[in-house]
């Protein structure tokens, strides 16, 4: 279990491109794999979660080359996959598994999917309950509620799903088996999630329909190979970004970063807080809104945070909570419960951390209310094994008295293999 230590700095400084975006590198080869064609994908993030995404995918007899620069996915049609000789690992990837069981539900074939101990742990109930409403036959541990899951492909019957709870996850999986169903899947939620999975069916030709808080596939139809080019994550730049803002003297540019309006929910809170962030050169790139990013040390306010931003913005609360911390008065986050089934209890490990840095914090159902302090004490925290709450601690080293060893940071490399590489080279001493 490797750890770092990060100290205190002047100030954050430079031009950086962040990795590719993880959501995005996903669906990718996803669709490129069940395309008709070869899809080309520049900018793919090489994480490990996305990682498993190929790994499950050449399992079950895709080719992808990948030089290192550019991957080519040579797709086996709708109904071209082939049934894996094992077990697919999805390793730490949520999405991984929860999207490709959508998938695998409406394949000919028997497939088992699992990951790490704490993909194990996660809930997946929440796409196996709408599976098995389209006829898939899932089982698993619990009652089919935890990975390891078992799935015996089979024709599927569409379905009108009313999602509980806004996830993209849950959305995109019911989705990609829809594209298996005779007729018309819809899926509506409480508020809309990100929308890469209905943009990039567009891009390869799926047929279609979206309304204001969902969306309706129609199944059979064949998807054509594309030319994809991936833009910066938002969720990794979102460290980056708290960074410059908390650190008197800062001036970045973060360049060529997504900014699908389903994702910058951070970018609003954050603004809201009083935080200087511009958006310049703004463009769409293979059907994703794209543009670079200035952000200037500002002097941040506690805000309330609740309702629609919450999804725009669920997986960069860690680093808000850093925001948080360092800003003058009482911020207050609600109706995030869905944070407390991410890769770990993300509420209680930053409330358990921010305590050890001398942050007054109210542990809520769902959220939390942070008082902000004018100077964070440093000491040791503990990531969980946690890629986005081993950053965020990082990120308060920068600022905090003393600096900070952060434990467990290899989970880093699930979504963000380069980021202390980006943090040192834009940190000024």
């Amino acid at each position: 279990m490797n750890s770092i230590i990060i100290n205190p700095v002047s100030s954050v400084r430079g031009e950086i491109t962040v990795p590719g975006d993880k959501s995005i590198s996903h669906r990718s080869i996803m669709l490129g794999a069940i395309a008709n064609g070869v899809t080309t994908v520049t900018g793919f993030l090489r994480g490990e979660d996305n990682m498993a995404t190929m790994r499950a995918f050449r399992a079950m007899g895709v080719e992808i080359d990948d030089d290192g620069i550019t991957l080519s996915i040579h797709g086996r049609g709708l109904h071209g996959l082939k049934e894996p000789a094992d077990v697919i690992d999805c390793g730490n990837s949520g999405t991984t598994i929860r999207l490709i069981s959508g998938l695998l539900a409406g394949q000919s074939f028997f497939s088992v999917v699992t990951g790490d101990q704490y993909l194990r742990k996660r809930p997946m109930k929440r796409v196996v309950e709408p599976l098995a409403r389209m006829g898939a036959s899932i089982m698993g541990r619990q009652k089919g509620t935890l990975a390891p899951l078992a799935i015996t492909g089979c024709a599927l019957n569409p379905i009108g799903y009313d999602s509980p709870v806004s996830s993209a996850q849950i959305k995109s999986a019911i989705m990609l088996a829809g594209l298996y169903a005779g007729g018309e899947t819809s899926v509506r939620e409480p508020s809309l999630s990100r929308d890469h999975s209905e943009r990039m069916f567009r891009l390869f030709g799926a047929s279609l329909d979206i309304f204001q808080t969902g969306v309706t596939v129609r199944g059979g139809v064949e998807l054509q190979a594309q030319e994809i080019t991936v833009p910066g994550d938002i969720s990794s730049a979102a460290f980056l970004i708290v960074a410059a803002l908390i650190t008197p003297g800062s001036e970045l540019l973060i360049k060529n970063v997504g900014v699908n309006p389903t994702r910058t929910g951070v970018i609003d809170i954050l603004r809201s807080m009083g935080g200087s962030i511009q958006l310049l050169e703004e463009r769409v790139v293979s059907g994703e809104p794209v543009a670079d990013l200035m952000v200037r040390s500002s002097r941040l306010k506690g805000v309330a945070i609740s309702g629609s931003v919450v999804p725009r913005a669920i997986d960069e609360f860690p680093a808000v909570c850093i925001a948080a911390a360092c800003a003058e008065g009482v911020t207050i986050i609600q109706d995030a419960r869905e944070l407390r089934v991410k890769e770990t209890d993300r509420i209680a490990a930053m409330a358990s951390n921010l305590l050890r840095m001398g942050v007054s914090v109210e542990e809520r159902e769902d959220g939390m209310e942070i008082t902000g302090v004018e100077c964070l004490l440093g000491g040791e925290m503990e990531s969980f094994g946690d890629h986005r709450i081993a950053m965020s601690l990082s990120v308060a080293g920068l600022v905090a008295k003393g600096g900070i060893k952060v434990n467990d940071i290899d989970c880093v490399a699930t979504s963000f293999p380069s980021f202390f590489t980006l943090l040192e080279k834009v940190a000024e001493r």
